[in-house]
């Protein structure tokens, strides 16, 4: 059976202190559910993988895997699961400028999970001269200017119940899942 390189992101792990899911736990229950030379990046949900599976099974299976294994509120997890060519498409066609000025700006990728990505965008008000958005493909691209981080509106979307359906990465982490993913389809 052909194989995909997978990337799954997991929302509403390790998130202060709550929900606490050990990399090597993770890692194991992974390959319990059959998925292949599984590796985990930082402890903030994020694995790699091959599976001949479809996305959509890995995701269910790894949420079912997580509620049995590990004791979770399962109102806050969810998981995603995007194949190499998936975020290397998002990498790719990034805004002009987007994630280059690090000293300047705070990027992150705001990926989206069972939500359509203009009702998500909706609720995104940036404040003029400190937040920028950009719509993606199932994902939204987020900036802040870094000496006005306090005055960013990004965290008002955390009090949407959208945001349940949404998982934040910055864009230096994002990059990062690309170069082991590509490094493992070689």
């Amino acid at each position: 059976m052909a194989t995909t390189t997978y990337l799954a992101l997991l929302r509403g792990i390790n998130v202060g202190g709550k929900n606490k899911v050990p990399m090597a736990g993770l890692k194991t229950l992974l390959e319990e559910i059959g998925l292949e030379d599984v590796s985990t990046y930082i402890a903030s949900g994020n694995a790699i993988f091959r599976s001949g599976l479809a996305a959509s099974t890995i995701a269910r299976r790894i949420e079912e895997g997580l509620m049995a294994k590990f004791k979770l509120d399962d109102e806050l997890v969810k998981v995603l699961v995007l194949s190499h060519a998936q975020l290397k498409a998002i990498v790719e066609t990034r805004p002009k400028g987007f994630g280059e000025a690090a000293d300047t700006y705070h990027s992150d990728a705001i990926f989206l999970m069972d939500i359509d990505r203009d009702e998500a965008f909706a609720l995104f008000k940036p404040r003029d001269g400190v937040d920028k958005v950009w719509p993606g493909e199932g994902m939204i691209y987020s900036q802040r200017l870094s000496a006005e981080r306090t005055k960013s509106r990004l965290s008002k979307i955390m009090e949407s119940p959208l945001y349940k359906s949404m998982t934040i990465r910055s864009w230096q982490t994002t990059q990062k899942l690309l170069e082991l993913l590509e490094a493992m389809k070689r």
